[in-house]
């Protein structure tokens, strides 16, 4: 395997973060409409797109939850958002050593840009794919697929990193490598039963994947 030359992130959870954002969000929103969720049970909504999420709870409320949602956790970013330990110097040596790096995420661009701004990501990657740049969300392969297209990367060199399901699916439809990141909020051994090519077990393990030239 290996010989990794095109490399796909998720961003909350893998990249950025934003699990106290997410949580807080999550209550937030919940508070507002008055339903009872305990943090165990929030952590479950962490990975897959908000309107599956709230469309499962509420289908006539969905869409007005998922706008109270976005205004607190587009407010609270600087508040809550930093990057994980080993992120951006792992990010230069991937750069310096020519790799091609993109995002793969189901978040909205805005909310994208916010986390990427103020923790200083933007500057590393060559693309980034959001939920408004594809018809079907992780785990669906399309979007690695994009991201894949516009990299010029192929499917036998090209790596699928995150924190949730829905990326080591994505990555195994779209026929790449894989990788969980052993930081995820539901830990490694819930990732290991998707069956990664790869678990991290910090960012800075992804350098022993890539040929140093």
């Amino acid at each position: 395997m290996k010989n990794i030359q095109t490399i796909l992130f998720d961003l909350d959870g893998t990249l950025l973060n934003t699990n106290e954002l997410i949580i807080q969000s999550f209550m937030h929103t919940f508070n507002q409409y008055e339903l009872d969720f305990t943090r165990e049970q929030i952590v479950e909504f962490n990975g897959p797109p908000l309107v599956e999420t709230f469309e499962k709870i509420d289908p006539d409320q969905a869409q007005e939850m998922i706008k109270v949602y976005r205004d607190f956790n587009h407010a609270e970013h600087e508040t809550y958002v930093t990057a994980f330990p080993g992120v951006m110097e792992t990010l230069e040596k991937l750069q310096a050593l020519d790799v091609k790096v993109g995002i793969v995420t189901t978040k909205l661009r805005y909310a994208v840009n916010l986390g990427m701004n103020i923790t200083g990501l933007d500057q590393y990657f060559d693309t980034v794919i959001t939920l408004e740049d594809v018809t079907h969300a992780k785990p669906h392969p399309e979007p690695v697929l994009k991201a894949m297209e516009e990299l010029g990367g192929i499917a036998e060199t090209t790596l699928m990193i995150g924190d949730n399901a829905q990326d080591i699916e994505a990555g195994q439809h779209a026929g790449v490598q894989t990788a969980g990141v052993a930081w995820s909020q539901r830990g490694a051994a819930y990732l290991e039963q998707f069956n990664p090519t790869y678990m991290l077990q910090t960012m800075t393990d992804l350098l022993g994947l890539v040929d140093q030239k």
